[in-house]
C-alpha cells in the first residue's frame, strides 16, 4: 500500500461557520478533516502534517516556498511515494504552479481545496480528498508534475484556472484540457504532460514582483522602489499602450527582468502588431 503525506494549510476545505464572526473561518485540522473522510485508510497509509491555517488569499510568496521546502521534504523520504496539499482554492493556479517548477522527485504531487465549508450543504471536501489521495496512489502520474484535483477531474499546474466563484467543476485548463478523472475510486489519465521544472530554487523567489494588467486608457504606475522583476499582461496576442513598453524598456535597461504574457484566459503571446506597444515591438 502507498504511503502519502498530508500536508494542511488550510482553506475553505478547513471551514467551518462561525456565528460571532458572520462567515466561515478556518478552524478544522488534519486529523478532523481525516475523520470526515472515511475509506482512505484502504487506499493508503497516510502522514498528516498541520502546515497551519491560513485562507488561500492571505498566503504570500515566502509560504508557498515554506511549503514547498515541506513537499521536497517529505517526497525525499524513500518511504513516502505521493503528496498532497489541502488549500483554499482562491490562488490554488499560482500555489500549483509554483510547486511545479520546483526541483521536486518525480512522485505524485496533487491539490485540493473545496467549494463548500463542512458548515455548508453540499459540502465537497470530503469527496475531493479522496480523490486527491487516489491519484497520488497512482504512479501513473510520478511523472506528472503538479497536479489540481478537483470535481472528479484532474488538471496540470501549467494551465489550470478557477473560472467561477461558486461552482464545484470551476477548475478547467483552457489550453490543454483536463489531465485525467476520478470516478468510481479509480484515476484515469486522458493525456501526458512534460513539466517544466527548475534546477534549483532561484534566492529571489519570494521578492516583490508587481503585475501589471492592461485595461482600457490605464497608465502603468508601479509602487514605490525598484521591482526585483515586473510581469505585464498585456491585451490581445501582447499590445500595450506605449508607456508601457517604455516603463519595460528603462527598467530592462536597469537590470530589472521582464515578463510579457496575456491578459487572456487562453492563447499565447505573438508578434503582429508593429505600432508602439504592439506585441512585435515588444520583442
Amino acid at each position: 500500500m502507498s504511503r502519502i503525506a498530508i500536508i494542511f494549510t488550510g482553506g475553505t476545505i478547513a471551514m467551518r461557520h462561525d456565528a460571532s464572526d458572520g462567515g466561515n473561518v478556518p478552524t478544522m485540522r488534519g486529523a478532523e478533516l481525516l475523520s470526515a473522510t472515511p475509506g482512505l485508510d484502504e487506499i493508503a497509509d497516510l502522514e498528516p502534517i498541520d502546515w497551519g491555517l491560513v485562507p488561500a488569499s492571505h498566503l504570500t510568496f515566502d509560504q508557498v516556498l515554506d511549503i514547498g521546502r515541506t513537499l521536497a521534504d517529505q517526497l525525499a523520504r524513500s518511504e513516502i511515494d505521493g503528496a498532497v496539499v489541502v488549500q483554499g482554492t482562491d490562488v490554488i493556479e499560482e500555489t500549483a504552479f509554483a510547486w511545479d517548477l520546483l526541483p521536486l522527485p518525480s512522485k505524485p504531487v496533487v491539490v485540493v481545496g473545496a467549494m463548500r465549508s463542512a458548515s455548508q450543504e453540499g459540502y465537497d471536501g470530503p469527496e475531493n480528498l479522496r480523490n486527491a489521495v487516489l491519484a497520488a496512489a497512482d504512479p501513473e502520474l510520478a511523472d506528472q508534475g503538479v497536479v489540481v484535483a478537483m470535481a472528479g477531474e484532474l488538471h496540470g499546474a501549467d494551465d489550470v484556472r478557477k473560472t467561477n466563484t461558486h461552482a464545484y467543476a470551476t477548475f478547467q485548463s483552457p489550453n490543454t484540457g483536463r489531465l485525467g478523472v476520478v470516478a468510481d475510486g479509480r484515476v484515469s489519465v486522458l493525456r501526458r504532460r512534460q513539466p517544466a521544472r527548475l534546477a534549483r530554487v532561484p534566492a529571489h523567489a519570494a521578492l516583490p514582483v508587481p503585475l501589471l494588467p492592461i485595461v482600457l486608457d490605464a497608465s502603468p504606475v508601479l509602487p514605490e522602489g525598484r521591482p526585483a522583476g515586473l510581469v505585464v499582461a498585456a491585451a490581445g496576442g501582447g499590445n500595450t499602450p506605449s508607456a508601457y513598453l517604455q516603463l519595460a524598456s528603462d527598467l530592462i535597461d536597469a537590470g530589472v527582468p521582464v515578463v510579457l504574457t496575456t491578459r487572456c484566459p487562453s492563447g499565447r503571446v505573438l508578434p503582429g502588431y508593429a505600432f508602439p506597444g504592439g506585441s512585435t515591438t515588444w520583442w
